[in-house]
Formats: C-alpha cells, sequence, structure tokens
C-alpha cells in the first residue's frame, strides 16, 4: 500500500516537473510577425470608432420579447381539461371555445360569451408548453380578441 503512494507522488512530481519544464521552452517562442500584426490591429482598433451593425430586421417588423409585453392570447378551440376534468365557465357552463390569456404568471380563461376567470392551476410555464409561436401585436386586448374572433365589431 504505501509503495502505490510512493510510486503515484514520484508520477505527480515527474509531471509537474515536465511541465514547468515545458513552459520554460516555450516561453519566448511567439514569432515576431505575429507580435507586430496583434500590436497593429490593437492600434486600428483604437484609432477607428467602432461600427454600429445594425439589426437585421427593420423596427416595425420586430416582435418584442415576451417580457416586453403587458400579456400573450391564444385561442383554444377543443375543450380544456385540466387535472382529469373538463372544465366549464362558471358564467355560462360552456366548455370550449376559449381564449386563454396569459399576464405576469397568471393564466385568465375567457369564454365566447364574455366570461372571465383565472384558473391557478395554469402557469406561464404551461401557456409557453402549449402556445404557438406569436404571429400578431396588437395595442389593447379588446384589438386581441377581435383578431382571434372573439369580439365584434
Amino acid at each position: 500500500m504505501f509503495g502505490r503512494k510512493k510510486a503515484r507522488r514520484q508520477i505527480l512530481r515527474e509531471a509537474a516537473e515536465a511541465q514547468r519544464m515545458h513552459a520554460q521552452m516555450t516561453e519566448g517562442l511567439i514569432p515576431p510577425i505575429y507580435e507586430a500584426a496583434q500590436q497593429q490591429a490593437a492600434a486600428t482598433a483604437q484609432m477607428q470608432p467602432q461600427a454600429v451593425v445594425d439589426d437585421f430586421l427593420p423596427a416595425d417588423l420586430r416582435m418584442p420579447a415576451r417580457d416586453e409585453v403587458a400579456g400573450m392570447m391564444m385561442p383554444w378551440p377543443r375543450p380544456l381539461v385540466i387535472d382529469g376534468e373538463i372544465r366549464e365557465c362558471p358564467g355560462c357552463g360552456s366548455y370550449r371555445d376559449w381564449v386563454i390569456v396569459s399576464t405576469r404568471d397568471e393564466v385568465w380563461l375567457r369564454c365566447r360569451t364574455g366570461h372571465q376567470t383565472l384558473e391557478p392551476r395554469l402557469d406561464a410555464a404551461w401557456y409557453n408548453r402549449h402556445s404557438t409561436p406569436v404571429d400578431s401585436r396588437h395595442d389593447t386586448f379588446e384589438d386581441g380578441l377581435r383578431h382571434l374572433g372573439h369580439l365584434d365589431g
């Protein structure tokens, strides 16, 4: 047992010595041509102002990030099943054709007749898993509902 520890210590000492010798040998081996190129690049970068790279999309075509909007909504035309039970509207009893709205970390359900209710069993993670990519942006909640066909006018 002691022989193995002694051999291991010897191997570690030899490896450390080899690393030290390698560092000494390669210390001044950077060719002068590379040093000159590095110095020239640094001087050029200091003299010229940094170029501003414009985004590839114009501002009117960019979609805001999810944390930059007040909320998101999606249609849910089929029955909504949560924990094995079909969710019904407490106001009118309808069980399909929902608009699911995600604001902050809350999920709200809105039926076709306009009843809105908080659904505490759903959260933003559930919404993100089930939603499709954002295809439009609306300035008001009513505009979004109109886009989804849930508001006449």
